[in-house]
C-alpha cells in the first residue's frame, strides 16, 4: 500500500453562541468512516456567552476520536480559524462551519481525492439533508442554483466564475498555509480572500464533489437576508484588496437591483418605465416558477417550492443592496472599509 500524502488531518470549526449546532456537528464526526488516529477535531469558541464550553468540556470525555477546544475572545471565524491552525498537529487543515455537519464518507473521500491528484488544497459543495425544514431546503435551492448567485459560488463544472473554496467546507497543506499565511482580517469574506492567496501561490487545488457537507445556514429570513448582505458588502471589499476578486457576473444581482429600483421609481411619473417595469416582473415571475417546479422535483414535497418566491428575491436583492451601499460608500466616497451587520454575524 502506498505511504498517504497526508498522515494526519486536523479539522477545524470556529464557533459563537452555537452549542445546539456543535451538538449535530460534533456528533456526525463520531460517525465518520476514517482511521480515528488519523484525524483530530479542533473547536475554537470566539467568546461564547452560551452554554458551549461546558458542552465541550463534557464532549471531550467522551469523544472517539482525538478532540480539542479553544477559546478567545471574539474576534471573527477567521481569527478563530487561525487559532486553531496554530495549535494544530495534522499536516492538512480542514474548515468546516458550525452550522454544517458532515455524511460519514465525507474524510474518507477527501483523503482519496488528495492522494489521487497530489493535491495542496481543496473545496466541496454544501447540501441539504432530507430531514432539513422547508426554509433550509428553499435557502438551499436558492444557495444552489444555477438561475441564483448559485451559479457564481464555490464549485466547479457549471459555473459562471472562479471556484473559490468556501470555509463551510475547504482544506489546505500545512505546507501552504506557512507559505500564504493565515486568514486576513476581513470579517466578512475572509474565506475567499485566502482562497485567493491559494490559488495566487500556484498551489493545485481540486474540488472534491463527493465530500459534501449537509449546510443549514440561517434559520429565519431575516437572518439569511442580514447574511446575503454582508456578502454584497464584502465582495466590494475583496475588490479593494486584489481587483481580481471582483468579476463582472459579481456585479449582477447589484444591477439587476439597481435597475428595479430605477424603475419603481421612474414608473411614478413615465407610462415606458410602468412597462418595462411589468415586464421585468413578469419575468422574474416565471423564474420563480420555473424553479418551483425544479424543487419540487428535487425535494419531492410542496413547501421549499412555496416559500422560493420569498427566499430567491432576498438573496439577490440583498446581496444587491450590501454591493451598491458598499460600492458608493469605499469606491465613490472612498470612505473606509465596511464590514455590515458585525454583531449580528453568527445569528
Amino acid at each position: 500500500m502506498n505511504k498517504p500524502l497526508y498522515n494526519f488531518y486536523s479539522v477545524i470549526v470556529p464557533s459563537y453562541n452555537r452549542q445546539d449546532e456543535l451538538v449535530e456537528l460534533l456528533a456526525s464526526m463520531q460517525t465518520l468512516d476514517f482511521p480515528r488516529d488519523r484525524f483530530e477535531v479542533i473547536v475554537v469558541d470566539d467568546g461564547s456567552s452560551d452554554q458551549t464550553l461546558p458542552y465541550l468540556e463534557d464532549f471531550r470525555s467522551r469523544a472517539r476520536f482525538n478532540f480539542q477546544f479553544y477559546t478567545q475572545k471574539n474576534l471573527g471565524p477567521g481569527a478563530a480559524r487561525n487559532t486553531g491552525m496554530e495549535e494544530a498537529h495534522g499536516d492538512f487543515f480542514l474548515f468546516v462551519d458550525s452550522d454544517c455537519y458532515v455524511p460519514d464518507h465525507w474524510l474518507r473521500e477527501i483523503d482519496s481525492q488528495l492522494n489521487l491528484h497530489q493535491a495542496d488544497a481543496c473545496g466541496g459543495p454544501d447540501s441539504y439533508h432530507q430531514d432539513f425544514s422547508p426554509l433550509l431546503k428553499a435557502i438551499n435551492y436558492s444557495m444552489t442554483s444555477f438561475l441564483t448567485t448559485g451559479g457564481l459560488r464555490g464549485r466547479k463544472g457549471k459555473k459562471l466564475a472562479k471556484f473559490y473554496p468556501r470555509s463551510f467546507n475547504m482544506g489546505l497543506s500545512r505546507d501552504l498555509w506557512q507559505k500564504i499565511g493565515s486568514f486576513g482580517f476581513l470579517r466578512h469574506g475572509q474565506d475567499i480572500e485566502f482562497s485567493n492567496r491559494i490559488l495566487k501561490s500556484g498551489a493545485r487545488v481540486i474540488y472534491i464533489a463527493s465530500a459534501f457537507v449537509y449546510h443549514k445556514r440561517r434559520t429565519t429570513l431575516r437572518r439569511f437576508y442580514r447574511q446575503v448582505f454582508n456578502w454584497g458588502v464584502a465582495r466590494i471589499n475583496l475588490y479593494k484588496i486584489d481587483s481580481a476578486m471582483l468579476e463582472p457576473l459579481h456585479a449582477l444581482p447589484a444591477l439587476v437591483t439597481f435597475i428595479l429600483i430605477c424603475l419603481f421609481v421612474l414608473a411614478l411619473f413615465s407610462p415606458l418605465a410602468r412597462i418595462l417595469l411589468l415586464t421585468g416582473i413578469l419575468f422574474m415571475v416565471v423564474l420563480i416558477l420555473f424553479s418551483m417546479v425544479a424543487a419540487i422535483q428535487k425535494y419531492h414535497e410542496l413547501k421549499p417550492a412555496l416559500l422560493l418566491p420569498l427566499i430567491m428575491p432576498a438573496q439577490v436583492i440583498g446581496y444587491g443592496m450590501g454591493f451598491i451601499y458598499n460600492f458608493i460608500r469605499r469606491v465613490i466616497l472612498g470612505k473606509k472599509e465596511k464590514v455590515g451587520f458585525t454583531k449580528t454575524y453568527y445569528k
